[in-house]
């Protein structure tokens, strides 16, 4: 398939459109889950803040007695804190990375700052970063950063006194340092592995684009195998014709006897390229189902009986003994078309007969099981090798063209028998051992529905009774 620039083509195009759609849907699935785990990082965060701003508003509220004053109680509730008053002057300390804010997260992650309620800045404790802006807002979540550039997230709430009247603001800070850290690692490893997932796609694009182009160029293989056999089987007859035709233009004179010769190789031609147009435009319509099928009821006993009679002379001719065997002693009756019936076990018949050498024979067994009629078509013949079996029923297809050409056979019988089983919804079975002979065997399935005794109008039938009537 590589080796053709069409096919190679296309499955390179297939490929990439693989690669390009399975790409989007991958950086879209990348996308969505990095968004998805920053939502819910920034979730937890925010609960996590609101959980320890909560607790300290809820310590620290029913404390507070004068607005926008700090009571010494205040150091007292938090002995692990240095709380620092802004209008005393101090310096931050540095803190110990052991100490805990009420127990509850660790120290360095976290600061808090308090305001009156004009907004001026009383106080702040915690690892408060340098740079912070001390401009006031009171709204409830802000993204800062210090004058290192670290970002810290901010939840603002009002504190009142005990007789309820506004204190001011307290603000609970949190770091983001690790928070990113934690993004920057998902980032990596989507990118690094995006990539990754990206040449594994592509790889698998183009093995899947070969398995997806293996049955188009299969057929395409079958349709240029079909046209070349096609043309071969026409060239044969047409060439045949014309040196004929030639051969006659050549002689001066021409007597009744050498015309008539003439005309009937001529004749013979004309009709092995009829049969051969007939049976492909039969299979052309078989497989587009577009054959009108005539359902009646077919009778399988006067069809195995018919043509057992009506190929008689030519086994005869051939060397080869041709009989019946009828296992049943009641009419086999199914419902179907009975022009391709005929036409069906005729085509087994007459292959029967051709592969068979003289002295050997050609038994049509009929019988049934209990929801099949059964037609075996058996002969001592050649044999089909074992490795040609699953092409016997190609167009076409000869298993020893030499001998088929002497014959005449144009490779189409089987196929059409194939379809025609098909068709009604039937099987067809090989069995053959080389130099000893094939069985093919029909199945075709009984129809309960009881048709009309009139029967439509049949060619092979009526031209098979008329022949056996002139006997």
């Amino acid at each position: 398939m590589n080796q053709n620039k069409l096919f190679r083509g296309t499955r390179v195009r297939l490929a990439l459109w693989y690669a390009l759609v399975m790409g989007s849907i991958l950086s879209v699935c990348a996308f969505g889950v990095y968004r998805a785990v920053f939502r819910a990082h920034v979730v937890a965060l925010d609960s996590e803040i609101e959980s320890v701003a909560g607790t300290l508003h809820d310590t620290i509220e029913f404390k507070l007695r004068q607005p926008g004053s700090l009571e010494p109680v205040i150091q007292q509730l938090f002995p692990n804190i240095n709380l620092c008053r802004v209008e005393a002057g101090c310096t931050q300390q540095q803190s110990d990375t052991k100490r805990h804010f009420l127990g509850v997260v660790n120290k360095d992650h976290y600061y808090v700052r308090f305001f009156d309620i004009s907004g001026r800045l009383i106080a702040t404790t915690g690892n408060y970063p340098e740079g912070l802006s001390t401009v006031f807002s009171n709204e409830k979540w802000l993204f800062l950063k210090d004058s290192k550039g670290n970002d810290y997230h901010q939840n603002s709430l009002m504190l009142h006194t005990q007789d309820h009247r506004d204190w001011g603001y307290m603000q609970v800070g949190r770091s983001l340092e690790e928070f990113n850290r934690y993004l920057d690692s998902v980032k990596l490893s989507l990118g690094l592995g995006l990539p990754i997932a990206m040449g594994m796609v592509a790889v698998a694009s183009w093995w899947l684009s070969g398995l997806a182009m293996q049955p188009i160029y299969q057929s395409y293989r079958q349709i240029q195998q079909f046209t070349a056999d096609a043309a071969h089987e026409l060239r044969t007859p047409l060439a045949a014709t014309g040196a004929t035709v030639e051969s006659a233009l050549l002689m001066s004179e021409l007597d009744e006897e050498e015309t008539r010769d003439i005309l009937r190789t001529i004749h013979r031609q004309n009709q092995r390229l009829i049969t051969l147009v007939v049976d492909l435009l039969l299979l052309a319509r078989l497989d587009r189902q577009q054959l009108p099928v005539q359902l009646e009821q077919c009778c399988l006993n006067d069809i195995v009986s018919d043509l057992v009679e009506e190929f008689e002379a030519m086994a005869i001719a051939a060397g080869v003994m041709l009989q019946s065997s009828i296992k049943v002693n009641k009419p086999v009756d199914i419902v179907g078309d009975s022009d391709q019936l005929y036409r069906l076990v005729s085509n087994l018949i007459v292959n029967a007969i051709q592969y068979t050498p003289k002295g050997g024979e050609v038994t049509v067994c009929l019988g049934c099981s209990d929801h099949h009629a059964v037609i075996r078509v058996h002969d001592t013949g050649i044999g089909i090798p074992e490795k040609e079996l699953t092409r016997i029923y190609d167009r076409f297809y000869r298993v020893n063209s030499d001998r088929s050409r002497t014959t005449g056979g144009s490779g189409l019988g089987l196929a059409i028998a194939s379809a025609i089983v098909q068709v009604h919804h039937g099987s067809l079975n090989v069995q053959s051992e080389l130099g000893k002979g094939s069985t093919f065997t029909i199945e075709l399935p009984f129809n309960v529905i009881h048709l009309n005794s009139d029967r439509s109008f049949s060619p092979f039938k009526w031209l098979f009774r008329r022949l056996r009537q002139s006997k």
